[in-house]
């Protein structure tokens, strides 16, 4: 991998930084792009209330392969496992504009989920090793600016084919950026790496997946498919904890584990990953329900949706373009701190929400708390990445990635059992899937309220990021 003094596409640095952009949009715009299109899909195949289970378990695969995948990048580089990932990505998009029903699109947005565990932290890693913590600061204003992009381009493609053509062709679409990303990372990107001996921990992995797929299941299904205290939602959600506490005994003596417990072990690793958790069950919990309470609530169509919840995701990458001055001049700790009480701030407008809000005031709050958002995840992924060496970034950039996307996953299981709990036992048997918008409105006031508490347990872990932190190495060269 060749290192230079200078930034900019343009650069010898470029093409590769343009490879880790591309593969960054890859992510980007399907994060954006499918919360549009939830009510249009919900038409057509039904579902609505096992809906939430196409963020979980896009999220669930992505986070439980993530661990993995940042193990093998740390033997093996992250060009090849970059690729693969781009592959299983492309396989499951098809997948899921081919899906005929609820339950065949959630098993292709598992393959997809798979495919992103890869991509999303092999980019985050790149970007790592080829810049300076300093350089970083800048770089992370292209890196923002492909969020950006993707935060107006992809609700509004969702809406404009949710309205017009057909939500298929949001997955579909996929496939070219696929094949456009796999090309430039062939020909543009290539590494030096001291190979070593695989040792993959598979009943890591295992134990992992299945306590986390048990987790969820009991937090949507309990109390709607079964009781919480019937026979089915004990042995559930006691084969949840019991699986997930195995998990931690076969950790501490697997020889190359999964999810290393000395992540768990260093101050400011785990004050990232609690911040990890907290913006990813934020994130997702409005990337999910404001389309559809704008939609079903508010009256609107899904492109005035996309557009609303694109506040979000633009004011996030505004805030992160900006970060890196805040963090060089006053430290990490600052700007985290500065970030997480805007998130705090921004979800407590939230708590206003009712039938006669006017949509703009609804995209001004998301795009309030994005910029929260963009003061405090990039920050931390940059401070926990600049503390270790190349050996040990693509584990700790995975593991943050994991967090994130439990985080997430969790969150939108919790926001869905909350959901389904105000409107699922009054889902009209006539209208089939309709919901009843005034339900609606107090389901989304009380996921806002969650969104509350997480973002104030960030902010408290945001104090505790240690006030200096020693950059390490970022090449296998000591570099």
């Amino acid at each position: 991998m060749r290192t230079g003094t200078s930034i900019g596409l343009r650069s010898d640095r470029g093409p590769v930084l343009l490879a880790a952009m591309l593969a960054t949009a890859l992510i980007a715009i399907d994060s954006t792009i499918i919360s549009t299109a939830v009510p249009s899909i919900v038409a057509d195949i039904g579902g609505f209330t096992e809906f939430p289970w196409l963020f979980s378990c896009y999220l669930l695969a992505q986070a439980v392969t993530v661990p993995v995948y940042g193990k093998l990048a740390d033997l093996f580089g992250r060009r090849p496992v970059l690729l693969i990932g781009i592959g299983v990505f492309l396989v499951g998009s098809v997948l899921c504009g081919l899906a005929w029903a609820m339950p065949v699109l959630i098993a292709a947005r598992v393959v997809q989920g798979l495919g992103a565990g890869a991509i999303q932290p092999m980019a985050v890693t790149i970007v790592g090793d080829l810049y300076t913590t300093a350089e970083r600061a800048r770089v992370q204003g292209y890196i923002a600016s492909v969020w950006a992009m993707s935060s107006v381009v992809g609700p509004t493609l969702g809406g404009l084919l949710s309205e017009y053509a057909s939500w298929r062709w949001i997955f579909l679409i996929n496939v070219p950026l696929c094949l456009i990303t796999a090309a430039l990372v062939v020909k543009k990107f290539a590494e030096r790496v001291q190979r070593g001996r695989p040792r993959i921990d598979v009943r890591g992995s295992v134990l992992l997946t299945a306590g986390l797929t048990l987790a969820l299941l009991a937090i949507l299904e309990g109390g709607q498919a079964w009781a919480w205290l019937s026979p089915a939602g004990i042995a559930i959600t006691g084969g949840a904890v019991v699986l997930l506490t195995v998990f931690v005994l076969v950790e501490r003596k697997a020889a190359e584990p999964v999810l290393p417990l000395w992540v768990f072990k260093r101050r400011l690793l785990v004050v990232s990953g609690i911040i990890a958790v907290g913006a990813g069950a934020i994130w997702l919990g409005l990337s999910s329900y404001v389309p559809t309470y704008v939609q079903v609530v508010l009256g609107h169509g899904p492109l005035v949706a996309g557009l609303a919840v694109g506040a979000l995701l633009l004011g996030w990458p505004a805030a992160a373009s900006q970060s890196g001055r805040i963090f060089l001049r006053f430290g990490f700790r600052v700007c985290v701190v500065l970030g997480t009480s805007l998130a705090v701030i921004g979800s407590a407008f939230l708590l206003t929400l009712d039938e006669e809000t006017p949509v703009l005031l609804v995209a001004a709050f998301c795009a309030f708390i994005g910029l929260g958002m963009g003061f405090t995840v990039a920050p931390t992924v940059i401070a926990s990445q600049s503390s270790v060496g190349w050996s040990e970034r693509g584990v700790v950039t995975a593991a943050n990635m994991f967090l994130r996307s439990t985080g997430s996953a969790v969150g939108v299981a919790v926001f869905g059992a909350i959901a389904n709990a105000t409107v699922g036992s009054r889902i009209s048997e006539v209208a089939g899937t309709a919901v009843d918008p005034d339900l609606l409105s107090v389901a989304m006031v009380r996921i806002a309220a969650v969104m509350v508490l997480l973002a104030v347990v960030m902010l408290v872990a945001a104090t505790r990021i240690p006030a200096r932190i020693v950059e390490q190495p970022r090449t296998p060269d000591g570099v």
